[in-house]
This record gives structure tokens, C-alpha cells and sequence, in this order.
């Protein structure tokens, strides 16, 4: 047996996490929730009194938003969407007879208004966008949002469903390029304060296809995306648990964003991984947190 599918069963048996019969998508006791809800009040302890607008997002956002952001072109694969039922009562029955049959009764289901979000910041950009140019300073906010990506997996740090904290800050190119340095030596300090071995490498999203894999090597080229890794189920291959992101003007052009003097903002983010930052602590200090080192209890505030 791997130690992925050891650990697994080690949370399951833990009562940590609970089996729902998918892969990736786990109930969470009430102390898993707990580590969860500690390690944002450390975030916000690092992050100081930042003025950040806080927003805090459902798991679900606008279709036509969704669309307007080209995620479709470049993660087909991971991007999940919401079906309803439509139809007449002859539909209603014909449904209910494809149950029974034990055939496909989602034939018949049409795509809402609704998609399930890939990432934290993909709503704020069209709201931040609908308040007209920003502040002479940029922008600063403060996000949460469970999230959606299709990757089945019984690695339990690659859920399906799992929240993403972000700070995202727009504004000059200076300003954003200097926020993400920032949090990156914030990000291992951070960690550092739960004795946590960390790395910080240069990394790249999952693009699709063979234009992605061009793609790809841009962004690694241009050191657009640098993770904080930490071992969880290998040590030659450690989980990704921060990100620190420069999407230069990508989003301020999608969106029409603009700094105070007109001209395009640029956009950056520290994201936190909430369930795969828990997990990291369950896998090196133990699955009971009475027992972790006085000095990480005592950074999360227990």
C-alpha cells in the first residue's frame, strides 16, 4: 500500500476526514476544522492590519463571468459545472424511469447560470471592475472561497472541494511585483513558526493541450509563479500548499481594470491551500493536536 493511500486511511480511521464514496471529497470533523479556523487567525496575525477589503465567496460563480475569464481555455479539465433539471412532466417521468432503469438521467439536465469557482480571486475581478478605476494606492483584498477542480485522486492533498484563502492586490506593476516579494519571505516565515520544512520554487499551472505546454514554459521563463512546498505524502515530490502569483495585466485587461491615472492594472496573489496547510500539520506533528510542539500550539493561538 502507497503512503498516499496510507495516510488516507490513516485520517478516515482518525475520524479527521470521512468517507463520502468519491474521491477527493471528504467531510471534516470538527478538529480538522478547528486546525482550519486557527491557522486563518495566524494568517491574519502575519498579514497585520493591511486595511484589506474582506470578501468572502460561495463555492459557486457567474457563468457569463466565468466564460469572460478564458479559464475554459486553458484548464478545461479541471473546471467543474452546475446542471438542473428543466423539463415538462413527461421529462419529470422520463427521468424517473432512467433511474429505475439504471440509466444516464442526466441526459435531460441543462447548465445554470452557475459554475462551480476554480479559484478564489476569479469572482473578485469583475466586481473590483464594476467600481470603476481604483484608488490612487491600488487595491487590497482579503478572500476566501471553497473551490472546484476536477482531479479525482486519492491523495488527500488533491481534493476535488477545498478552500482557498488569497490575498489578491491590484494596482501598478511596481506595487503588485512588490507585494508578491513580500509575502513570499512572509509565507516561509510563517510556516516557519509551525516547524514546517519548506521549500519556495518557481512553478506552473496546469495548462491544457499543446498550446498549454507552451504556455507553461512562459510562465516558468518569466518566474510568473513560485510555490511554497512542503513534504506531505513524499519527499521528493512535496505538496504545493502556498502559491505567490504575478498575473502582470492578464485580468486587468480581461476585465477592463484601471489604476487611478487610466492605465491597466496588474494583478497579484498569495494564496493558502487551507486543507492541504491542515493536513501538512496532521502529517508532521501527529493527528492529535493536544500533543503538537508547545511552540506550534502556541502560533495557532491553542
Amino acid at each position: 500500500m502507497d503512503m498516499q493511500i496510507s495516510l488516507l486511511d490513516r485520517l478516515f480511521d482518525s475520524g479527521l476526514l470521512i468517507d463520502t464514496g468519491v474521491e477527493g471529497v471528504y467531510a471534516r470533523s470538527g478538529t480538522f476544522e478547528d486546525v482550519i479556523t486557527a491557522f486563518e487567525g495566524l494568517i491574519d496575525r502575519f498579514a497585520g492590519n493591511t486595511g484589506a477589503e474582506v470578501i468572502r465567496f460561495p463555492p459557486g460563480m457567474n457563468r457569463a463571468h466565468f466564460e469572460g475569464s478564458g479559464y475554459m481555455k486553458n484548464f478545461p479539465q479541471l473546471a467543474g459545472t452546475v446542471h438542473s433539471f428543466c423539463g415538462c412532466e413527461l421529462d419529470h417521468q422520463n427521468l424517473i424511469k432512467c433511474m429505475a432503469e439504471g440509466s444516464d438521467w442526466t441526459e435531460g439536465q441543462k447548465a445554470s447560470d452557475i459554475v462551480l469557482t476554480p479559484a478564489a480571486c476569479y469572482p473578485l475581478y469583475p466586481i473590483v471592475a464594476r467600481r470603476g478605476p481604483l484608488a490612487s494606492g491600488g487595491a487590497l483584498f482579503n478572500i476566501q472561497s471553497y473551490c472546484f477542480r476536477h482531479e479525482p485522486s486519492n491523495d488527500p492533498a488533491r481534493m476535488q472541494l477545498f478552500r482557498m484563502r488569497e490575498f489578491v492586490r491590484l494596482g501598478r506593476p511596481e506595487d503588485v511585483m512588490a507585494f508578491r516579494g513580500e509575502w513570499m519571505e512572509k509565507g516561509k516565515e510563517l510556516m516557519g513558526s509551525l516547524e514546517m520544512p519548506v521549500e519556495v520554487d518557481v512553478a506552473n499551472d496546469p495548462f491544457f493541450g499543446r498550446a498549454g505546454r507552451l504556455l507553461k514554459n512562459n510562465q516558468r521563463d518569466q518566474n510568473l509563479k513560485f510555490e511554497l512546498l512542503i513534504p506531505i505524502n513524499s519527499v521528493a515530490n512535496p505538496t504545493a500548499c502556498m502559491s505567490f502569483n504575478y498575473h502582470q495585466d492578464h485580468f486587468g485587461s480581461t476585465w477592463g481594470l484601471k489604476t487611478a491615472d487610466g492605465e491597466t492594472a496588474h494583478t497579484a496573489c498569495v494564496g493558502f491551500g487551507l486543507e492541504r496547510i491542515a493536513l501538512a500539520l496532521f502529517h508532521h506533528h501527529g493527528l492529535d493536536p493536544k500533543l503538537w510542539p508547545a511552540s506550534v500550539r502556541k502560533a495557532l493561538g491553542h
